[in-house]
């Protein structure tokens, strides 16, 4: 491997060794503290209190889960923590800050500044950038603004020699969608070590001859006190990496690192990159038309009036005409936006992370109404006749009306955050929270029908990222406990819960066109459809296909006779409802896509999750 040194030993290595003088420093590398667990306050006190009273590091990193679940207060107590530091240190989000997160992550750069860092220390670069994934359960994904933003600091910085130090939360491998995005770049330029978090553990990496450390959580562990990692770099040409024991001591160094120009050129060996030949064997697909946003999509689109409505996390929201994807408008809002756009008459109802709901006119864009909900939302509004209707993460929905958004009713104990699209059905608003909670609320009054609780302790479980249907007075969703739950729709009892014959399944789902079949996508990577008036072992369809493992949110839709899935990994399947036969299959990115929206017969347009929106349509035989 081209010039590539990773020594094991216990020995520190002095810059006599190789004949190199230059600097040298030390810094500090934590992660995984994971603020909102059992001792994680406690074991990050006691971190920045070491920091603080070394003399020898100059500077501490912190590479992501920084918090266990995202949420504000979370947030703002690692924050609290981190202020008391005399050192300078920079920061990323990890997984656990978005995925989870009652703001999209739209907190974590507003408390702390920013989701990215870069800095110069002696001779280095270090370059640090978000992980994902962004609210939808898929792999991690640097999101597209990061992608963006790397492009424009390499491109200020003419200096292709300057040496550069990677910081993500994610190793630099497939576990991110887009891992290739990074090291392409950074392999044009002087990459010489990327850092990481994610695995709880102290590992040597090596990410297509860029060499990687993965670094211990700082978490204790059912240990006496946590720890993280001191890194010395001696001569720029050396690092070690060491685990710190704070107030304790400092162990012998578990890593060396030979810091080196690797010299990384097109004639460097072939390292795999996503595969998109799927496209060839389905020609009869064309890509209408495409954009690429210079943000994350992370919602579907609307369409209304031949207008298709889209919002990214860059806070824009942008109508696009259906025939050939031009520009007609564009709206910008302050903060990032993980909703898709509800529309009625001339109105598109938008909601924002940092609370506010807009109502623009659909064929303007101009501003009609704005609504400050005093909350983060990252769910959907829905729309019910002239009612705007909106579920945040503090615990209170909102009627709105479209008119002119005055308030109609105020709900305002539901527990835990909501982020799916909620489910208008016989006369009832319906919708799980990240509290374990499914909740119906009348329509007309905000009054609630009943509350549903699945007994678990963990809210990881929660019935809150799926889109739940109904149908024949019954609710159907499913949750990451891998089970499909049918309730009684007016009384909120359970039915039955349980896995689908064999299958486990996991939050993404739909419902058949003629309301008899509930689709699902199984653990190992099946669709199914359950007969919605039998038993959990009713399995009706089956999709003739394994699209693999894949365990993000996202609809199931059927039009005219065709089921089309999304998928995590940027591929979209139709197959036909009479027999479950894959009829054609395109791969429009390497990440998440959102919802599909039909637009005619074999006609669809779909968002990713790296901000393509596309119109993709089916002619066979031409």
């Amino acid at each position: 491997m081209r010039n590539l040194l990773i020594i094991f030993g216990l020995a520190l290595l002095t810059n006599s060794l190789y004949g190199q003088t230059g600097s040298e420093f030390q810094f500090a590398l934590v992660t995984d503290t994971h603020i909102g667990s059992a001792t994680s306050a406690e074991d990050l006190r006691r971190t920045v209190a070491d920091i603080n009273a070394s003399d020898s590091l100059a500077f501490a990193i912190f590479s992501g889960d920084i918090t266990e679940f995202g949420s504000d207060a979370e947030f703002h107590l690692a924050k609290q923590i981190l202020d008391s530091l005399t050192k300078p240190w920079y920061i990323v989000p990890g997984n656990h800050d978005t995925k989870w997160s009652e703001s999209g992550g739209n907190s974590f750069r507003i408390i702390f500044g920013a989701e990215t860092f870069s800095f110069r220390h002696g001779s280095f670069l270090f370059i640090g950038t978000n992980s994902g994934p962004n609210m939808r359960m898929g792999p991690g994904q640097i999101p597209r603004e990061n992608i963006v933003w790397l492009d424009s600091l390499l491109a200020a910085d003419p200096d292709k020699n300057t040496p550069i130090i990677f910081v993500n939360h994610y190793p630099l491998d497939p576990g991110l969608n887009n891992w290739f995005e990074a090291i392409d770049r950074l392999k044009g330029r002087n990459i010489q070590l990327s850092l990481c978090g994610h695995g709880h553990s102290n590992r040597i990496m090596d990410f297509e001859g860029i060499p990687g450390l993965m670094a211990r959580s700082n978490l204790r562990a059912g240990e006496a006190t946590g720890g993280y990692n001191i890194m010395r770099v001696s001569g720029d040409t050396i690092l070690t990496a060491s685990v710190r024991r704070p107030a304790l001591k400092t162990n012998a160094p578990w890593a060396t690192v030979r810091l080196t120009n690797h010299k990384f050129s097109d004639s460097d060996a072939d390292y795999p990159r996503p595969d998109f030949s799927v496209n060839n064997l389905h020609p009869d697909v064309t890509e209408v038309w495409r954009t690429e946003e210079k943000s994350d999509i992370g919602s579907g689109a609307a369409l209304v009036r031949k207008i298709i409505i889209t919002a990214g996390t860059d806070g824009l929201i942008k109508a696009q005409k259906l025939r050939n994807g031009k520009p007609k408008w564009q709206y910008r809002t302050g903060s990032k936006i993980y909703g898709t756009p509800a529309a009625a008459g001339d109105r598109i109802i938008v909601s924002a992370t940092d609370g506010t709901v807009y109502a623009l006119s659909i064929s303007s864009g101009r501003l009609m109404w704005k609504f400050d909900a005093g909350q983060r939302i990252v769910a959907s509004p829905v729309i019910n006749g002239d009612q705007a209707i909106i579920t945040g993460s503090g615990g209170k929905c909102y009627s709105l009306s479209l008119t002119d958004g005055s308030i109609k009713w105020t709900y305002e104990t539901a527990v835990g955050f909501v982020e799916t699209t909620p489910l208008i059905y016989k006369n009832m608003i319906l919708f799980g929270t990240w509290e374990n909670r499914f909740y119906a609320l009348d329509t007309k009054t905000g009054v609630t029908r009943w509350v549903w609780s699945d007994g678990y302790s963990n809210r990881m479980l929660s019935p809150a990222a799926c889109f739940p249907v109904a149908v024949d007075n019954r609710i159907f969703f499913v949750a990451p406990d891998r089970k499909m739950t049918c309730l009684d729709a007016l009384s909120g009892k359970t039915i039955w819960q349980a896995k689908i014959g064999d299958h486990s399944v996991r939050e993404s789902m739909g419902l058949s066109a003629d309301s008899t079949l509930v689709w699902a996508k199984t653990m190992e990577g099946n669709i199914i459809g359950v007969s919605a008036d039998g038993s959990p072992a009713d399995v009706r369809w089956n999709a003739d296909t394994n699209i693999g493992y894949d365990i993000a949110p996202a609809v199931i839709v059927e039009h005219e006779g065709v089921v089309y899935v999304p998928t995590d990994k940027g591929f979209i399947y139709a197959f036909s409802r009479d027999d479950g036969k894959l009829i054609w299959a395109h791969r429009i990115s390497a990440c998440l896509v959102n919802q599909i929206t039909p637009v005619a017969p074999n006609s669809i347009v779909c968002t990713s999750m790296d901000g393509v929106i596309t119109r993709l349509t089916y002619n066979p035989g031409e």
